[in-house]
């Protein structure tokens, strides 16, 4: 038995995908135009809804527009080789991993220099000192 079809409130509601988002994605084709009624509706089936559960997925995971693009076309495509997409999860991998050791740098160029406050007045304020010259921080530069 065939589903009825989803206006766009509902597959929004159904994936947790605002719908301005749906709508994006529809824009830059990550999701295909949506069918429409006589009265000019978005309606979707649940072939839809599944692309834009893949979709949001694979962006709450981070992967970039382009990435999802691409994970998207695999998907597409299964009888492929995974090797791409293996790679892309890979590179994915690698910049988080990058991501966190520059936070780790921050929490602990932070800990210490809030741990040398003196708790005086600012203009012996120690993380004012540091936030004014980066020669006295220890954490690389991140501009």
């Amino acid at each position: 038995m065939p589903h009825a079809p989803l206006t766009i409130g509902a597959l929004s509601r159904e994936t947790g995908v605002k719908i301005p988002t749906i709508r994006f994605y529809e824009s830059i084709g990550l999701m295909p135009a949506a069918a429409r009624t006589a009265s000019d509706r978005r309606v979707y089936d649940r072939r839809a809804a599944q692309r834009l559960a893949f979709v949001k997925h694979a962006r709450d995971l981070g992967f970039s527009v382009e990435a999802v693009r691409s994970l998207l076309e695999l998907a597409d495509h299964p009888d492929q080789s995974c090797a791409d997409a293996d790679r892309l999860a890979a590179e994915h991998l690698q910049e988080i991993e990058r991501k966190i050791a520059q936070l780790q740098a921050l929490r602990d160029e932070l800990a210490r220099v809030t741990a040398e406050c003196a708790r005086g007045r600012v203009a012996d304020c120690r993380v004012i000192e540091v936030l004014s010259d980066h020669s006295l921080c220890l954490a690389p530069s991140h501009h």
